[in-house]
Protein backbone atom coordinates (compact mmCIF):
# COMPACT_ATOMS: atom_id res chain seq x y z
CA UNK A 1 0.00 0.00 0.00
CA UNK A 2 1.05 3.48 -0.88
CA UNK A 3 1.78 6.00 2.21
CA UNK A 4 -1.06 8.24 0.97
CA UNK A 5 -3.52 5.84 0.36
CA UNK A 6 -3.94 5.70 4.36
CA UNK A 7 -5.22 8.75 4.45
CA UNK A 8 -9.04 9.79 3.28
CA UNK A 9 -10.19 10.75 -0.61
CA UNK A 10 -10.94 14.30 0.44
CA UNK A 11 -7.46 14.86 2.28
CA UNK A 12 -5.54 13.17 -0.93
CA UNK A 13 -7.42 15.84 -3.16
CA UNK A 14 -6.87 18.71 -0.85
CA UNK A 15 -3.30 18.00 -0.80
CA UNK A 16 -2.77 17.64 -4.78
CA UNK A 17 -4.54 20.87 -5.06
CA UNK A 18 -2.23 22.53 -2.72
CA UNK A 19 0.84 21.15 -4.40
CA UNK A 20 -0.54 22.64 -7.41
CA UNK A 21 -0.45 26.13 -5.63
CA UNK A 22 2.28 25.50 -3.68
CA UNK A 23 4.73 28.12 -5.98
CA UNK A 24 3.96 31.87 -6.07
CA UNK A 25 4.66 31.52 -9.65
CA UNK A 26 1.64 28.87 -10.25
CA UNK A 27 -0.88 30.80 -8.37
CA UNK A 28 0.44 34.29 -10.30
CA UNK A 29 -0.51 32.65 -13.64
CA UNK A 30 -4.25 31.93 -11.80
CA UNK A 31 -4.24 35.15 -11.24
CA UNK A 32 -3.30 36.56 -14.75
CA UNK A 33 -5.81 33.76 -16.28
CA UNK A 34 -8.34 35.07 -14.22
CA UNK A 35 -7.95 38.72 -14.13
CA UNK A 36 -8.06 38.73 -18.12
CA UNK A 37 -11.80 37.37 -17.87
CA UNK A 38 -10.83 35.09 -21.16
CA UNK A 39 -8.78 32.30 -22.15
CA UNK A 40 -5.14 33.58 -23.04
CA UNK A 41 -3.37 33.24 -26.46
CA UNK A 42 -0.25 33.54 -26.58
CA UNK A 43 3.25 34.14 -24.58
CA UNK A 44 2.17 34.11 -20.33
CA UNK A 45 6.10 33.79 -19.85
CA UNK A 46 6.20 37.93 -20.81
CA UNK A 47 4.12 38.42 -17.46
CA UNK A 48 6.18 36.53 -15.20
CA UNK A 49 10.06 37.34 -14.10
CA UNK A 50 10.99 33.54 -15.14
CA UNK A 51 12.02 32.05 -18.25
CA UNK A 52 9.77 30.46 -20.92
CA UNK A 53 10.55 26.53 -19.86
CA UNK A 54 10.36 27.45 -16.25
CA UNK A 55 6.70 29.07 -17.09
CA UNK A 56 5.85 26.11 -18.99
CA UNK A 57 6.69 23.64 -16.24
CA UNK A 58 4.44 25.48 -13.87
CA UNK A 59 1.29 25.48 -16.55
CA UNK A 60 1.86 21.95 -16.71
CA UNK A 61 1.96 21.68 -13.37
CA UNK A 62 -1.60 23.36 -13.32
CA UNK A 63 -2.68 21.46 -16.28
CA UNK A 64 -1.90 18.22 -14.44
CA UNK A 65 -3.59 19.51 -11.50
CA UNK A 66 -6.95 20.41 -13.86
CA UNK A 67 -6.75 24.01 -12.88
CA UNK A 68 -5.50 25.08 -16.40
CA UNK A 69 -6.57 23.22 -19.95
CA UNK A 70 -4.41 24.25 -22.74
CA UNK A 71 -5.76 24.27 -26.47
CA UNK A 72 -3.55 24.34 -29.49
CA UNK A 73 -4.55 26.43 -32.03
CA UNK A 74 -1.84 26.78 -34.81
CA UNK A 75 1.49 27.69 -33.20
CA UNK A 76 -0.03 29.15 -29.99
CA UNK A 77 -2.05 27.46 -27.09
CA UNK A 78 -4.84 28.74 -25.84
CA UNK A 79 -5.00 28.80 -21.87
CA UNK A 80 -8.49 28.79 -19.88
CA UNK A 81 -9.10 28.11 -15.96
CA UNK A 82 -11.21 24.77 -15.94
CA UNK A 83 -14.18 26.51 -14.03
CA UNK A 84 -15.70 23.32 -12.53
CA UNK A 85 -12.10 22.27 -11.31
CA UNK A 86 -11.54 26.01 -9.86
CA UNK A 87 -15.21 26.06 -8.23
CA UNK A 88 -13.83 22.22 -6.74
CA UNK A 89 -10.56 23.88 -5.37
CA UNK A 90 -12.68 26.88 -3.73
CA UNK A 91 -15.18 24.34 -2.19
CA UNK A 92 -12.20 21.69 -0.62
CA UNK A 93 -10.26 25.17 0.80
CA UNK A 94 -13.16 26.31 2.33
CA UNK A 95 -14.00 23.34 3.95
CA UNK A 96 -10.26 22.80 5.13
CA UNK A 97 -10.05 25.98 6.52
CA UNK A 98 -13.66 25.75 8.33
CA UNK A 99 -12.59 22.94 10.22
CA UNK A 100 -9.50 24.60 11.52
CA UNK A 101 -11.48 26.51 13.63
CA UNK A 102 -9.16 28.15 16.03
CA UNK A 103 -10.05 29.07 20.22
CA UNK A 104 -8.39 32.51 19.89
CA UNK A 105 -7.92 32.13 23.54
CA UNK A 106 -5.40 29.77 23.14
CA UNK A 107 -3.82 30.10 19.65
CA UNK A 108 -0.26 31.69 19.08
Amino acid sequence: MIKHELFEEDLQELARLAKALSHPARIQILKYVAESKTCISGDISKELPLSRTTVSQHLSELKEAGLLKGQVEGVKIKYCLCANNINRLKTVFQGFLEELEVNTTSSC
